[in-house]
């Protein structure tokens, strides 16, 4: 198989493992930190890399109006989002359940496309955010009704869907246009504040260094924060993935198999239908339009 082959197929698999790691490496580290302080680590640490990168190779900053766009997006996509993925699964819900969730947001982006950005939105993809929330509801409701998780932690999950998909749009919006290691800089360091923030008025900062807390930070930190991000850097250079959000509809059942196999989370035959209800509606929405036929009739004269 030639280069080109192999990264067609090889890459976004890849991709869609890593991405679905993040959940698992959260429930792996949670139970010997607090979830701001995790994400605090996390960031710091991120900041430091992409800071050291940027100097390392002499890159351009941007201007100012540009870097405080660079902040409010890494507090939406980073903040936001992952802050409240961490707490949601500290508050017992499953990896799974709030993957599934937050797998919501190209549905919620693409409802949403159309006043903001003055995107087209198809009937098919608001089928498809019909089946999407109704397939989440069905999970949601069988998990809690087996005493999995809280409706706050659901909520949280919510919260982190929220902050994926206004992120996204901010983002595709204000702060496009700026490259990716240097917008990382302000992204991450302004996430880092906010969580740190939460951190100190929250939580009691105690961390037990046990070594699946280490692996899941350096997870988070090599693996996620700067290889799946790079990764993603390369899938759009070689046009592997045109539409890479349609590789986020895989990601829910991916991280439920990882669950079920590290952490014994499994899903009874009403979860299952849940999820695949909200896989299909997820694909439909992302369903490439019909192009036009080539073979047109001559414009008349």
């Amino acid at each position: 198989m030639t280069r080109a082959g192999i990264l067609a197929i090889g890459a976004p698999a890849l991709f869609v493992f890593l991405w679905s790691t993040g959940f698992i490496s959260a429930k792996l580290g949670l139970p010997y930190i607090e979830p701001m302080t995790f994400l605090v680590l996390r960031f710091l640490a991120t900041t430091i890399g992409f800071l050291a990168l940027v100097l390392w190779l002499g890159l351009a900053w941007p201007a100012a109006r540009i870097v405080l766009h660079q902040c409010v997006a890494g507090i939406l996509l980073h903040g936001v989002y992952l802050g409240g993925v961490f707490a949601s699964l500290a508050a017992g819900v499953e990896a799974g359940a709030s993957a599934l969730i937050v797998g919501l947001q190209p549905l919620l982006v693409a409802a949403v496309a159309a006043p903001l950005l003055g995107e087209r939105v198809a009937s098919r993809q608001w089928l498809g955010l019909a089946l999407g929330l109704a397939g989440v509801g069905l999970v949601v409701f069988e998990k809690l009704g087996q005493g999995l998780g809280t409706p706050v932690g659901v909520l949280l999950s919510v919260l982190a869907l929220l902050g994926i998909t206004t992120g996204t749009l901010y983002q595709k919006r204000f702060a496009a246009g700026v490259d990716l290691r240097v917008g990382n800089v302000f992204q991450f360091g302004a996430a880092t504040l906010v969580t740190g923030f939460l951190a100190f008025t929250f939580e009691e900062r105690t961390v037990d260094w046990q070594p699946p807390l280490i692996f899941a930070l350096a997870w988070s930190i090599l693996v996620l924060s700067f290889g799946a991000v790079t990764l993603l850097y390369v899938l759009i250079r070689e046009g592997a993935a045109a539409r890479v959000s349609s590789l986020f509809f895989l990601v829910p059942p991916t991280t439920a198999l990882m669950a079920w196999a590290l952490f014994d989370e499994w899903l009874p035959p009403l979860a299952i239908l849940g999820m695949a209800v909200t896989m299909a509606g997820v694909a439909l929405v992302n369903r490439p339009a019909a192009r036009a036929s080539p073979h047109r009739d001559p414009p008349r004269r």
